[in-house]
């Protein structure tokens, strides 16, 4: 997030373009009317409530957060920005509310700051009655909802997402952890909150960088299994990239409508859920790799994506279209996920400081290793993934030596389509 004034938020302007998500446009106070989904999993059901002005709304809160005590977790970042509102709200409520700021940045959603949440909670004396308040983007959301599982055996929690990328995958769905040095979300539990409110306004404080990063999630979407909103921001993406209210909300519930699906199915990842890991094995292992934080979880995710599409191509499995190059069928697929990241200012390649051996060494402690056996989730077509171990394993390593010998044969493409990220040498080799 960037630490833009709260004023420059409350300044910005309602769309003009139409709607795209089926909600009303936005009134004479540019306020849009809210709308909920519901997410069906099988320890709870709960709401994703989207609407303007949520965040400093009581009304919003109440059916939500039970007892007298609630702690909100933000980082240093959507804290000075948004805390205060959320505060307000809950203090509306008659709650004795308290705020714990931890430092922004992936490579601090480990045990050390884990324990920081836990540690406040005990001097609070809070209980089982109380309420944990999630008010950041993905790693906020992560830790406080473990926070929450373990504290007194689970309290109630509560998402408030303010990246795009939350909102749209890490604030649904139950998943919550902390990093560990060999791996990305190696300690955490399935534990589902009692609600998710989304107000679409805080994305105006949201940085380039970090929108780009949501709109990955949302790509991978279309990949697995939405074909439509693949084709959808095919033609929408420069709507997203410049923030359009209707396209951002747009690409928001429909993602959202696709994750409560798929954990609507299977809330503990034992099939279909697996497949919203598209890129996440290659992503993961570039994330830890470079340490955490250098790259962004949807940047590593998508250079991950490119490289999950380029791996199903040597396997043979995309089939084939016109404009591909002789023998070589689904390399247009392969064209067409890169062209859409690039359009949304992402990287398609992997660091070329990444050698088959570092991509190996963090892969082979990924969670879906079963009994040695690295699964991935995979292309057959474009919309349709598939998780799988059955694969040759000197596909996957071609794969990746592959990036390495464009780098060596291409360097200055290979940079152009880092998109100049900074972070391009191993820190954890």
């Amino acid at each position: 997030m960037a630490a833009t004034s709260a004023a420059a938020h409350e300044a910005s302007p309602p769309s003009p373009s139409p709607p795209m998500d089926g909600r009303p446009a936005p009134g004479a106070d540019g306020v849009r009317a809210a709308t909920t989904l519901t997410v069906a999993a099988d320890s709870r059901t709960y709401p994703i409530h989207f609407g303007d002005g949520l965040l400093g709304d009581p009304t919003s809160y109440a059916p939500y957060v039970g007892g007298d005590k609630c702690l909100v977790v933000t980082n240093t970042t959507v804290g000075p920005l948004y805390a205060e509102q959320v505060v307000a709200a809950l203090t509306a409520l008659g709650k004795t509310v308290s705020v714990l700021e931890l430092p922004d940045g992936e490579e601090y959603k480990d045990m050390e700051r884990l324990n920081s949440i836990l540690d406040r909670a005990m001097e609070l004396r809070l209980d089982r009655k109380s309420t944990f308040l999630a008010l950041g983007g993905g790693v906020v959301g992560d830790i406080t909802g473990f926070a929450a599982a373990v504290f007194v055996r689970g309290v109630p929690f509560v998402q408030l997402p303010t990246t795009l990328l939350a909102v749209v995958d890490s604030a649904v769905g139950g998943k919550t952890a902390v990093n560990h040095p060999l791996g990305k979300n190696m300690i955490g539990a399935f534990y589902q909150p009692r609600a998710v409110l989304v107000d679409a306004t805080v994305l105006a404080t949201l940085d380039d960088r970090q929108l780009a990063a949501g709109i990955a999630e949302v790509v991978k979407y279309g990949l697995i299994r939405d074909l439509p909103l693949l084709d959808w921001l095919e033609a929408n993406m420069e709507a997203m990239i410049a923030r359009d209210p209707a396209a951002l909300e747009h690409a928001m519930l429909a993602s959202c409508e696709n994750k409560a699906a798929v954990v609507a199915a299977d809330e503990r990842e034992g099939g279909v859920r697996a497949t919203l890991n598209l890129g996440h094995t290659f992503g993961h292992a570039i994330e830890a790799a470079m340490g955490y934080g250098t790259w962004l979880h949807g940047e590593a995710v998508a250079a991950g994506m490119v490289m999950a599409t380029e791996m199903s191509r040597r396997l043979g499995w995309l089939p084939p279209h016109p404009s591909d190059p002789p023998g070589e069928a689904g390399t247009a697929a392969v064209r067409r996920v890169e062209t859409l990241l690039v359009r949304a200012g992402l990287p398609v390649r992997p660091p070329p400081s990444m050698t088959l051996e570092t991509f190996m060494t963090y892969m082979s402690v990924d969670k879906k290793v079963e009994s040695g056996v690295l699964k991935l989730v995979l292309l057959r077509r474009v919309g349709d993934a598939v998780v799988t171990a059955d694969y040759d394993t000197e596909v996957l390593y071609d794969t990746i030596m592959y990036y390495q010998q464009l780098f060596l044969e291409r360097p200055g493409e290979y940079q152009n389509a880092l998109v100049h990220l900074k972070g391009t040498e191993v820190a954890h080799p």
